[in-house]
């Protein structure tokens, strides 16, 4: 009777303790069985090489198993009944092999025209550039101030003070601010991201967003760009092993209407006077 009080006391007790670290957990917005929803341009024509690649291997998984099962039960074993030896058919041989050849054709140059489209074209003019450097185990993100541009960054320059890689002589920077762990873009404006890391391989991931890229110590990746179509809230994850603390790594990404963005962006921007005191790019590391 003692052990059965002390095992259901053990248990209510974890219960209790379960329900206690989850109250403050994150509210997942999209189901976990299925693709969280999209929300920039790019994602439409990943989503529908998806569900074609998803409804072709379906029907082909079904076909044959279909096809296995009766061949299995109809050509069984039986008394009497003596197997019958194929050598083949050359036309049949033809067209299971040809119309896969086709399809994985036709998969391929759809999918390199939007490699193209996502990562070899130019990004537009209006393009905001932010720079996102990812470190064990945080993201050090910087923005433009009110002249829209980045101060030159080179993966060589990249220190434990100077994360950025940032040209100290470059006066575009003398606006730049800098955040940690935050990112926000305004929506159904592109955004072009310069990504880099200042110690080991890291990732920028964000499910939303269908972006996913490498992030290689010693350079810069400036060609990935993206437009969101909807606000909302995301996280950006690093999708690489980093070390000890990789589950730790994300950042809080929010995508607001432009007005919301530009008054935040005044809010972190450095005040002027301050830029007019100093003959160099101050190097900040962001707030953590």
């Amino acid at each position: 009777m003692l052990n059965l009080i002390r095992h259901r006391t053990l248990f209510f007790l974890g219960m209790g303790m379960g329900l206690l670290s989850t109250a403050h957990a994150e509210i997942r917005q999209t189901s976990v069985w299925w693709l969280p929803r999209n929300v920039t341009m790019f994602g439409h024509e990943i989503d529908f090489i998806f569900y074609v690649i998803l409804i072709l291997t379906g029907v082909t998984a079904v076909a044959v198993f279909s096809v296995m099962i009766y061949f299995i039960v109809k050509y069984r074993a039986r008394p009497g009944v003596t197997a019958v030896h194929s050598h083949g058919n050359n036309t049949l041989e033809v067209i299971w092999t040809g119309i896969p050849v086709f399809i994985f054709l036709a998969l391929a140059i759809y999918g390199n025209e939007q490699w193209t489209q996502m990562r070899l074209k130019t990004p537009p003019a209006d393009a905001l550039p932010v720079a996102v450097i990812g470190e064990q185990f945080g993201w050090n993100v910087r923005y433009p101030g009110a002249d829209g541009k980045l101060a030159k960054m080179t993966a060589s320059s990249v220190t434990k003070e100077n994360p950025f890689g940032v040209d100290a002589a470059d006066p575009a920077g003398l606006d730049d601010f800098t955040t940690y762990g935050e990112l926000v873009f305004p929506v159904d404006r592109p955004i072009r991201l310069y990504l880099g890391s200042k110690d080991v391989i890291h990732a920028f991931y964000v499910p939303e967003f269908r972006l996913y890229q490498d992030m290689v110590p010693g350079r810069i990746y400036d060609f990935v760009w993206l437009k969101a179509e909807q606000t909302g809230q995301f996280q950006l994850a690093c999708n690489q092993l980093c070390g000890q603390g990789h589950y730790k790594m994300f950042g809080k990404l929010s995508v607001v209407p432009q007005g919301e963005y530009e008054t935040w962006a005044k809010g972190k921007a450095p005040q002027p006077t301050a830029a007019k005191e100093t003959s160099t790019v101050p190097v900040v590391m962001a707030d953590r």
